[in-house]
């Protein structure tokens, strides 16, 4: 029995040491918080490039995909992002046209005048927003549903849109035909415009044109003629997608049917008013000052100019110039008339013909035909020819002018 009790008291220390083993002391737990610190800072460091952090310093590869539209994912199919756009719409200058506003707000006018006869109904027009954007973007948002009609700007020589959304188109059409009134919108059925339908919208068309003539007047005469009417966007097209243009959208109210038309010109058809355009009010003068002006031309008319007499000219070769020397004579061709007929140039522009004399023991040249034409006559065509001729006798009578003084 006592080595027994020997025996158990001596397995006793081995199972307190097993159980001090397992649980920890004040160091372990010291070890323990040491060593789970790293993974709690992890933990925070990850949440922080995920979300961006405070500082927004630090992005995961998620966040940077998102932000480029996922370029980098290798996906056929992805979405265009708004970096892109920020970075794409910076490629086009859009300028303000004041004035086009005011020739919208003429067209309302005249056009709810002229399609209350055109329809013998109420109608109410509202021009709802202008705005400025790419052509291709308009053209990739705009229903597939509208028509659209391409017109022409005559003296412009360009193209612009009519487009016509299907609730207006569909109204007009059931207000021609004699559709009841005051029973509520119609359901607009999901299929193509018949003939006679688009016969009824290309006389909508033809009469919005000729009021937005009108309305253009103050700025400048030009006729918009209607060229066709499309059902496809894509036939459609009158300018590069990257190019910018004006989208200006009508509500039109008859009653108790209503649609959306839109007027989208390119930037290059408005190109040859666009300065009129740009300005504040009918009348700008865009900071001229006349009396600058005036000032600028009477000093003009006081500059000083040389004016050359030329008796003869003679082209000599190239190795007769180079033999050249003190005392050698060249013969110059001379008409042995008298008087002498000569010609005046100015910086080798020949201006006027005359006939030599003598004036008061001066030498003097009469006047004898104008060789430029007068002021109201010059054309940009004449004078870019005047120049191209005055650079090539230059340079052909230069030889002669220099040998004649050797």
């Amino acid at each position: 029995m006592a080595d027994e009790e020997e025996q158990a008291q001596a397995d006793q220390p081995d199972l307190t040491e097993g159980q001090g083993a397992e649980q920890p002391g004040p160091d372990t737990e010291d070890n323990a918080a040491r060593t789970e610190a790293p993974e709690e800072e992890g933990t925070s460091s990850s949440g922080v490039a995920a979300h961006g952090g405070d500082d927004g310093h630090a992005l995961d590869q998620s966040a940077i995909d998102a932000m480029l539209g996922n370029a980098f994912s290798g996906s056929a199919m992805r979405e265009e992002s708004g970096m892109e756009r920020i970075i794409k719409a910076g490629f086009v200058a859009y300028e303000r046209m004041p004035m086009l506003e005011n020739v919208f707000d003429r067209l309302v006018r005249f056009l709810s005048s002229t399609l209350r006869g055109f329809t013998n109904d109420n109608v109410d027009i509202t021009m709802e927003n202008m705005r400025s954007l790419r052509f291709g973007d308009y053209m990739g948002e705009v229903p597939s549903s509208s028509l659209f009609s391409v017109f022409r700007a005559e003296q412009w020589r360009n193209y612009g849109l009519v487009v016509v959304d299907s609730s207006l188109s569909y109204s007009i059409v059931d207000i021609l035909m004699g559709g009841e009134r005051g029973g509520g919108p119609k359901i607009i059925e999901n299929r193509p415009h018949t003939a006679l339908e688009r016969a009824l919208i290309e006389k909508l068309i033809v009469i919005t044109l000729a009021d937005l003539s009108e309305a253009f007047a103050p700025v400048g005469k030009v006729d918009l003629s209607f060229e066709r009417l499309e059902i496809s966007s894509s036939l459609a097209v009158i300018a590069r997608p990257s190019n910018a243009a004006i989208a200006a959208r009508f509500h039109i109210d008859m009653g108790d049917r209503s649609g959306d038309m839109d007027i989208v010109i390119p930037y290059a058809t408005l190109e040859p008013v666009r300065e009129k355009l740009s300005q504040q009010f009918m009348g700008d003068n865009f900071g001229n000052d006349s009396i600058w002006e005036n000032h600028l031309i009477s000093e003009i008319m006081e500059t000083s100019v040389t004016v050359s007499t030329v008796f003869e000219t003679a082209s000599f070769p190239l190795s007769q110039i180079l033999e050249l020397k003190e005392g050698s004579v060249l013969h110059l061709p001379s008409k042995g008339e008298a008087p002498h007929r000569v010609r005046m140039e100015c910086d080798g522009t020949p201006i006027f013909e005359g006939t030599l004399g003598r004036l008061h023991r001066m030498q003097a040249v009469r006047i004898d035909q104008r060789l430029i034409p007068l002021e109201e006559d010059l054309t940009p065509e004449l004078l870019a020819s005047l120049g191209s001729a005055s650079v090539d006798q230059q340079s052909a009578e230069q030889r002669g002018h220099h040998a004649s003084e050797k």
